[in-house]
This record gives structure tokens, C-alpha cells and sequence, in this order.
């Protein structure tokens, strides 16, 4: 399973794309966790109207239906950015150098062409539920209270759209890196081993006490 990683950064073309882009990735991650958050107040307001009122909240499941998707999909592009997805890296962690980055490049490659082919199928999808002409631009509903379906079709393809656009970037910077030689490429997840977790880490903590102390002063 992967470690911790580092993304490094510089003034590069690619650097300053991945920037940008993990601006995106950041804001959709922020909405997966509101929409956490969102059912969270949700279940509390079901579970306190059924037992003060005997009055649970009127389409809670179809609710947690439509937030489903925000909460599998939209911070997926922001993992896959810290390399934070589970994988097995018995073999890859064994390697260094142009051998590390092929493995890399190519492993970018098949997760491209699969969501890609999400993409198209998840994207074919939405449009078999979408309709200008219908009631709610919608050929379907929940079954409790008629929502629409197809806001939460359509944010499938988004999220691996937005997915497709970080492996294309780590396609570029692992080939980048194959290429050059290089040791540390940018706008690519670095693994850590322990040593450097504990660093980073520790580094990490020593700031916010920092921090902690200029705010006393």
C-alpha cells in the first residue's frame, strides 16, 4: 500500500498547471466533504423529527441518494493529486530512477484509458435522464418525493473528467521524468518512506506551534 507523498513544485509549465488544477481539486474535495456534513444534519433533523414529532424528514433516503455521488466522486481527483489512493507498490517501491517512472507512466496510462471510458459511459448515462422537454429537465425521479435524478448522473462525469485532467498531467510529468533522467519530477506524487513521513511530520507540527506561540505574543 502507498505511503505519505510529496508533490514538489517550481516555475515549470506543468508545475504551474498542477497548481491550478489542484485549485479545482480542492474545491470539489470541499464540496464532497460539505455534502458530508450536509447528511450529517440531515440524519439529525430525520432521527429528532421522528422522535419529537413522530415526523421523520420526508425523503431522507432519496436525499442520501443524491449525495452519494458527491461524496464518492468529487474529492477523487484530489487523491489521485497526493497519491493517497490504495495501491500495491511491493514491486514499483523496489525501483528507482527511468525504471520507477515507466512503471509509474504506464500505470497513469491504464487508469486514463479506464476512466476515460467511464467518462463516455457515465456521460451516456446522464443523457438518457436528462430532458429539455420534460418536467424538472428530468426522465426520472427518486421514488419517495420525485426529485430529479439527473444532477447526480451528471456530476459522475464531471468528477472523471476532472480526474482524467490529473492523469493526463502525471502522464506528462512521469514521462517528463522517464525522459530527463530526473531524480524529483514536479506535479507528481512522491512516495515517502518512513523516515521522511516522520519528517515531514515533525516539521509540520513544529509550525502550527509556532504558529501557536507568534499568537500568544
Amino acid at each position: 500500500m502507498a505511503g505519505n507523498a510529496a508533490v514538489l513544485e517550481d516555475g515549470s509549465l506543468i508545475s504551474r498547471l498542477d497548481r491550478k488544477l489542484l485549485g479545482l481539486e480542492q474545491l470539489l474535495a470541499l464540496v464532497s466533504g460539505l455534502a458530508v456534513f450536509s447528511l450529517m444534519l440531515l440524519a439529525v433533523v430525520s432521527v429528532g423529527g421522528r422522535n419529537t414529532m413522530n415526523a421523520p424528514l420526508p425523503g431522507y433516503v432519496d436525499w442520501i441518494e443524491q449525495a452519494m455521488p458527491l461524496i464518492a466522486f468529487m474529492g477523487i481527483a484530489y487523491v489521485q493529486r497526493d497519491g493517497s489512493h490504495i495501491r500495491m507498490d511491493i514491486l514499483i517501491g523496489s525501483l528507482r530512477g527511468r525504471a520507477l517512472w515507466l512503471f509509474e507512466l504506464i500505470s497513469v496510462l491504464l487508469i486514463l484509458v479506464l476512466m476515460l471510458a467511464l467518462v463516455w459511459g457515465s456521460w451516456s448515462h446522464f443523457t438518457r435522464s436528462f430532458d429539455f422537454a420534460a418536467p424538472l429537465w428530468s426522465r426520472d425521479s427518486s421514488i419517495d418525493i420525485g426529485l430529479p435524478i439527473w444532477p447526480a448522473k451528471l456530476l459522475v462525469p464531471v468528477a472523471f473528467s476532472v480526474l482524467c485532467l490529473r492523469l493526463v498531467l502525471q502522464a506528462w510529468g512521469y514521462g517528463r521524468a522517464m525522459v530527463l533522467g530526473l531524480e524529483a519530477p514536479v506535479a507528481v506524487p512522491l512516495i515517502q518512506d518512513a523516515a521522511e513521513q516522520a519528517a515531514a511530520e515533525a516539521e509540520q507540527l513544529s509550525g502550527h506551534d509556532n504558529d501557536a506561540i507568534g499568537g500568544q505574543g
